[in-house]
Order: structure tokens, then sequence, then C-alpha cells
């Protein structure tokens, strides 16, 4: 007897479709698993037999052939449980040899009582099963709203085995999961943080707010108890609402790692690793690849809190992929490329003491020390951020509640929405995509946005010889200068709006700069 039934697994992110085939011979019982399975995958010879005897049902005395194809890609994890024992039942017609499971996909762990477990990338296995051209997926009851994300394809939650046997033989169907877009708000925001509570720095709040419009990188430098920290916290507060494309994209990385918290994420994520991290943990990787801190920050922000104290071999590695948007880990066991558009935030103190340049305290730094400190930041990747910003320790009027209070991150979020349209509405006269961020456009697009009247072009070549500005640096001016040309509503870069991008390059000469 011969069956085939269909699953599917994952490679880096993304889903693929996997066919059991089982043959059974009425023979010496005996059970063998191929198709290049990893550990979690042989032992479900044991999870299914002993899942199939709980549930009430006799295990096959069969000689048994469990064939994963196809049989060149490694299969990983306990997802294929389910596939694996419904293609056994079908051999010995507990499951009627004529069901057709043509039209159908199975994912899910199986416990040694019969349950059905959640497994990860459950949502890339149910994209990868609509593309194979399945109209029906079966997965575990708690990643049911997960994969009902996936239209064009009926989502069925499996509680445990004998409630899909009696499903399949037609006695008590279960009921498909419907996706209900009502369910999700993308313009949710994290509880309990709001630019409001944040008093003064005016300064570094407009600096946040040009980068949330334009997608761009920003260092923060400043003593200790600034609000450094806090700002970044509160960024994602002010970023546009996540389309459903991102929520989607952002969801399957989440899913994959085991961090997804609910059926769609629907805030911009907000990663904030520790200075300990390994850079396998941050750009991803291990022996069988997975997402590091930088994929997970995807359409989101990526933190970094006491930005010297990372290792340089970390901070170097977010080079390439603050370039390309995607980072590529290749490893014997398979080579993946994961997403990685993020937004880069970084805070650090001027020097080991944090008081370097303070005016209410003295700094115990030698020069010497103050140099180590702060070349531990290399220039290339200085030369990826396109915003700098010095936060000055905080007055007493200001933290007393003696000053006016902050304005909420709502007003701000209107301000940057309105830039992000005027961005989108420039970029379709223009006959380009809209949803370019300025961050990250082209050579060509900024060739075609970034024109300059004659005083801006006057002040950017005197700029560019007296920072001594890198061919990167001198187009990241002029993309922060369109961010806020598109703030203000303008098609022209003015040479105000040079002056302002300008400004917050300044501390490259101040720190770096001998």
């Amino acid at each position: 007897m011969l069956s085939k039934v269909y699953s599917a697994g994952v490679i880096g992110i993304e889903g693929f479709e996997v066919a059991v085939e089982c043959s059974g011979w009425d023979r010496i019982p005996k059970f063998e698993l191929v198709g290049l399975p990893d550990a979690a995958v042989k032992e479900a010879k044991n999870r299914v037999r002993s899942a199939c005897e709980n549930s009430g049902y006799l295990f096959p005395s069969l000689d048994i052939m469990i064939n994963l194809a196809p049989a060149d890609i490694k299969k990983e994890g306990s997802g294929y449980d389910l596939a694996i024992l419904c293609a056994i039942l079908q051999c010995d017609r507990i499951i009627p040899s004529d069901y057709d499971f043509s039209n159908k996909c199975f994912v899910g762990e199986l416990s040694l009582s019969g349950e059905v477990r959640s497994v990860g990338g459950v949502l890339s296995m149910a994209l990868a099963a609509r593309a194979a051209g399945r109209t029906e997926i079966f997965v575990p009851a708690a990643c049911a709203g997960e994969a009902s994300v996936v239209e064009g394809i009926s989502v069925f939650g499996v509680d445990n085995l004998r409630q899909l046997i009696n499903h399949i033989k037609g006695v008590e169907l279960i009921r498909p999961m419907r996706f209900d877009a009502s369910m999700f708000d993308l313009s949710s925001r994290p509880e309990g943080l709001d630019f409001a509570d944040v008093r003064g720095q005016l300064k570094a709040k407009r600096a946040l707010e040009i980068a949330a419009a334009g997608g761009h990188n920003v260092l923060m430098i400043g003593p200790p108890g600034a609000g450094k920290s806090m700002m970044a916290k509160r960024l994602p507060t002010i970023l546009p609402d996540m389309s459903f494309e991102e929520a989607v994209e952002t969801t399957k990385i989440h899913s994959v790692t085991g961090t997804l918290k609910s059926n769609l994420v629907t805030e911009r994520p907000f990663r904030s690793p520790h200075h300990t991290v390994t850079m396998p943990g941050l750009v991803g990787g291990g022996t069988v690849p997975k997402p590091g801190e930088i994929s997970l920050a995807n359409n989101g922000v990526l933190f970094l809190d006491e930005l010297p104290e990372f290792s340089k071999a970390v901070t170097e590695s977010l080079r390439q992929p603050l370039e390309d948007g995607v980072v590529t880990v290749t490893r014997a066991a398979a080579k993946v490329t994961y997403p990685a558009s993020f937004m880069l935030v970084c805070a650090m103190n001027p020097c080991r003491c944090g008081y370097f340049g303070d005016v209410s305290r003295t700094c115990k730094c030698t020069a010497s020390s103050r140099a180590s400190y702060i070349q531990r930041i290399s220039g290339p990747l200085l030369d990826r951020i396109d915003i700098e910003i010095e936060l000055p320790s905080v007055t007493y009027n200001e933290i007393s509640g003696k000053s006016a209070p902050g304005e909420p991150s709502s007003e701000i979020r209107k301000r940057v929405n309105a830039g992000r349209k005027f961005t989108d509405e420039r970029l379709t006269k223009g006959g380009d995509k809209p949803g370019t961020l300025n961050a990250n456009m082209t050579p060509k697009m900024m060739h075609k946005y970034c024109t300059l009247d004659k005083e801006g072009a006057q002040l950017m070549k005197e700029a560019f010889e007296s920072l001594g500005l890198s061919a990167r640096g001198h187009d990241r001016v002029l993309k922060v200068a369109r961010t806020i040309a598109d703030l203000d509503g303008e098609e022209r870069i003015s040479a105000d709006h040079i002056a302002e991008a300008i400004m917050y390059r300044t501390l490259d000469r101040k720190y770096w700069k001998k």
C-alpha cells in the first residue's frame, strides 16, 4: 500500500512543500524514515506511535518506509508529525484508501497523548502550501489564526489526532478559521510610551522626527540621564502605521524564530540587544541558520545602547545590511537571505565616564582614554549614519515640570505621515514607485529629486570641503535635506534645508576628526 500526504517546511523564513510518501508492507514490523531528516524529524517515529495508540487507534504492524521529498533538502523540526501519521494511517486503511489528500497540507507536532502542538513558521508554510496549489491546510489550533492571514486557502485548526480523524471520516467536521481584518489594528502603538514624557531635548526630538519621516539612521551622544534611551524607545510611537504587506513579512520572521506573540505583528518592532550580543545573534547564523536581531527589527527599529561597548567585529557586520536591506548567511547546512530593512538608532556617552563637555560635571577621562573610547566606532560605520545629535544634560526646570509639557507622539506622527505622503506623491509624479524611503534612494533617484538652488549648492560644496565628507557622507546629507524639504512640503531643496542637514553631521568633526 502506498500513500502520499503533503506537509511543509521552512528554509530561512520561506516555506517549501514536502511530500510525505509512505509505503507499508505486511511483513516483519519496521519503521524507516528517509529524506534528509534531522534528529527532531527522526524522533517522529516514537511520537506518532504513542500519539496513535493513546488516541485509541492500533498502530499498524507493518514494515513502514517514510520518504520526505524532495530528498535533497534538509528537513528540520517536528512539524511533519501530523502528515507522517496521516500517511501511515491511510496505508493501514484507518483513513480510507480512497480519501483524497491531493489538495491538503498538514503541519503540526504530535504529543505522546495525541494533542497537536504548535510549531514555528506556520505563516510561511501556509504561503508555500497555497503557492503549491493546495486549497486546505490543517495546522495546530494555536497557529490557525496566524495561518488564516493567507488568503485563498482554507485553514483548519486541529486540537488533537482524534478530532482530525473524525473530520477526515466526516463524523464531526472542523470549522475553518476565517480571516477577519478587523481583528488586527495596524495603527497600534507600544502602550505606556509617549514623547510627551520627554522634557526638553527639542533638538533631539526634531532629529528623530526627521529620521522617522525619511527612515534615517541616528546616533545620539550625551551624558548619562540625558534621555537617549528614553527617546529611542519612543521612536516607534511616531513611525507610520505598518502596511499589511509589512505586517506579514515581519510576522514570518518572528514566527520562524518563535518570538511571535500574536497572530499578526501589528506594531513596528523595537529590538535592543545587549552589548554582549554575538555576531550570529545580531546578523543571524548558527549551525542551522536562524534570523538575528537585525531581521527581527525588520520594518522597525534596532537600538544599540552604549555603542562603543559592542564588539567592533559585531558593529562592523552591520555595514552591508545597512546598505542592502538584506543579510545573507552562508553555512554548510544552507545559504539563506533574510530581510534586514531597519532604522539603526545608536546611543553612546561622549567618553568612558560620560561627562566630557558637560557643563555641570567634570570629565575624569584623559585625552588618550577618550580617544580610545571614541575610536571603537569606525569611520565606515559612521558614514552609514545619517543624523548625529548631541544631547545636553536636562536642567532642573525641565525635569521638575516647570517647563512646558512635551509634545505628544500623536502630533509628531501627524507631521511624519504628512512628510511620507508628500514623498510618495513626489515619487508618483516622477514615475517611481511610492513607498521608497528617502534614506534608501538610489543614485538615479537622488539625481532626479535632490536638486539644489544656487545658494544650497554653494553651501553643500563648502560643507563637503570643510567637514571632509566622503561621497557617501555627501549623499546622506542630501537625503536628510530631502526629508526636511518633504516635511516642509517643498519640491525643491533650499539652503535652509541643507543647513539643517549639515548640522546633523558636525559631530564627526568634534569627536572623530583630529
